[in-house]
């Protein structure tokens, strides 16, 4: 904690002397005084840490300074330490605007009365021990007004000697930076919650390529164990590792980096047919009630996700009322208030909104709610609403949550509604009837730079009959197809080195234009819907059953969009 100099060290200091001697000042020339915000921008040069002046009291009230002080909109405040307890003897205008008391409220206390239960100690002892000393001192606090509100006092307090150097009083200048304050802690949980979104991204892409070597071979494997008695741990091994690819999934909602399937959504109708899903899960204690805003404009989302975010809102609103209630979901159409209180971009939006009558969170809970794995379940995995915040964010949307202990808590998501539809691609060539019309098997090149997981990915389509060719990077792949033929392109997105898999793709396309191709990575960040020749990309997301990666390869193969 910096304050300003002390008496003692004044004396080796020159003074700015004003009024032929009437006042001087110590000139802060740039020194911290504190923490505080500071209408200059800058920790100031010119200003006074501390007075002197030649003429004590209070009662000189006619002259440009007094009026100065009573027209700023700074509240301004003077106690006297001579007194017992550091009373106030003067305030201003702006104090009283501030605060919210009136004068005769405020004159004879001490400022401790503005502290409140959530006001630091630790600063207000760095404050009560810079007046101590007889030193400047400047803090961010929290302070109360006089309704009860709490706000954000930027505080300076200096002190004011006579010429000979005795202690007169203290003078305070006060700002209320509450919504600075706000923007500053909104900003830096953003910047968490970002890189706890890269670091959750990252993991989930190599962990994503680990399920991908162990399920496969476990499927490898089950098709040898057939119906034997090994067959059964193997199968247990598998739904393990497809639990595991789910949590990986939930890690990149969070993140905001899974592909979303955008399709044209009616909120209500997908409210409709999900609401026996929503009934099973709440149980016999919890009621579904349904407000469903008639004539709902539709949105462009991924209504599977969709679906998994309602469903995580709902067991969280379930989870609140252990002794049973009902659980709201509506609809409705976000006015243009609303859209700009949010901060939202100019357009039309809707919500879909679940009402609980819980027990309700604690501001400082409700803060953290959307952190992943911040519980206050015993057994839960604190990934719920992450993922939901995850996939409200990356529909450019935006997740709303409003609670109060006792009084339950209320989750709304806001999405844009569509614009206009998407036209559906048309089919493309019959790159398999083509090579079995030619008397030989369909050859696919794998592109994979993790050798486990091209070794797999290889045996998979052997063994389904396919002729397969492998590279293990993208320059390694163009040398291949200059000197072989090839119906279908397999490629991983994220490979390092020179070239990633969507580079890879545009260079293919240039070469030989329509050729099918299928993509498969763990890590959706930005990939786009289609290449950069306008065409759609199928993706197939990690970890793949065998089953799963043979119709997508058919439907490639055929010319046709997966179902």
């Amino acid at each position: 904690m910096a304050t300003g100099t002390d008496k003692d060290e004044h004396l080796d200091r020159p003074l700015d002397v004003q009024g032929g001697g009437q006042s001087a000042g110590v000139m802060a020339r740039g020194e911290v005084e504190g923490n505080a915000f500071n209408p200059a921008g800058n920790p100031g040069v010119n200003h006074w840490q501390a007075s002197y002046i030649g003429r004590e009291g209070l009662e000189d009230r006619g002259n440009i300074f007094f009026a100065a002080v009573e027209m700023t909109r700074m509240p301004m405040v003077v106690t006297d330490p001579n007194l017992e307890d550091n009373p106030i003897v003067f305030v201003n205008g702006a104090f009283l605007d501030l605060t919210g008391y009136k004068e005769e409220e405020v004159l004879g206390r001490n400022c401790r009365f503005l502290q409140g239960p959530d006001s630091d100690p630790a600063t207000v002892a760095e404050v009560r021990k810079a007046l101590q000393e007889q030193r400047a001192v400047s803090v961010d606090l929290l302070n109360y007004k006089a309704d009860g509100e709490p706000f954000w006092n930027a505080l300076f307090i200096g002190p004011i000697f006579d010429q000979n150097g005795k202690l007169l009083y203290f003078f305070a200048s006060q700002m209320d930076i509450t919504e600075r304050r706000s923007m500053l802690e909104a900003n830096l949980q953003a910047q968490k919650m970002e890189a706890i979104g890269q670091l959750s991204a990252g993991m989930a892409h190599d962990f994503n390529n680990l399920l991908q070597v162990i399920n496969g071979n476990l499927e490898l494997a089950l098709l040898t164990a057939g119906k034997t008695a090994a067959g059964d741990p193997i199968r247990r091994a598998q739904r393990a590792t497809m639990q595991a690819g789910k949590l990986t999934q939930q890690l990149l909602s969070f993140a905001r980096k899974q592909r979303l399937e955008q399709k044209r959504v009616s909120l209500n109708g997908l409210v409709v047919e999900f609401s026996d899903m929503l009934v099973r899960t709440l149980g016999d204690k919890v009621e579904l009630r349904l407000d469903l805003k008639p004539g709902l404009p539709p949105c462009s989302l991924d209504p599977t996700y969709l679906e998994m975010a309602l469903l995580n809102v709902v067991i969280n609103a379930r989870d609140a009322m252990p002794e049973g209630g009902a659980v709201t979901v509506g609809t409705a159409i976000v006015n243009e208030a609303h859209r700009a209180a949010s901060r939202l971009p100019p357009g039309d939006y809707v919500s879909i909104c679940v009402l609980d009558e819980g027990e309700g969170m604690a501001p400082e809970v409700a803060r953290r709610a959307t952190e992943p794995f911040f519980t206050t379940k015993g057994l839960g995995t604190g990934l719920g609403l992450a993922m939901v915040h995850g996939f409200v964010q990356q529909s450019h949307g935006r997740l709303e949550i409003e609670s109060e202990p006792g009084r339950g808590t209320r989750v709304r998501m806001i999405f844009p509604v569509t614009q206009q539809a998407r036209d559906e691609d048309a089919g493309g060539p019959d790159f398999a009837t083509a090579a079995a019309e030619e008397g030989r098997k369909c050859r696919i090149l794998v592109v994979e730079d993790n050798e486990d997981v091209r070794g797999l990915a290889e045996a998979m389509l052997a063994a389904a009959n396919y002729d397969v060719v492998s590279a293990p990077s993208g320059e390694t792949a163009l040398a291949l197809l200059a000197r072989e033929p090839v119906d279908l392109l397999f490629t991983d997105v994220i490979m390092p080195g020179g070239m990633n898999g969507l580079q890879l793709i545009e260079k293919v396309h240039e070469a030989r234009p329509g050729m099918p191709v299928l993509v498969t990575t763990g890590y959706m960040d930005e990939l786009p819907a289609r290449s950069a020749k306008g065409q759609a990309l199928e993706v197939l997301a990690k970890p793949y059953d065998h089953q799963d990666l043979l119709d997508r390869v058919q439907a490639a193969l055929h010319g046709r969009r997966a179902a």
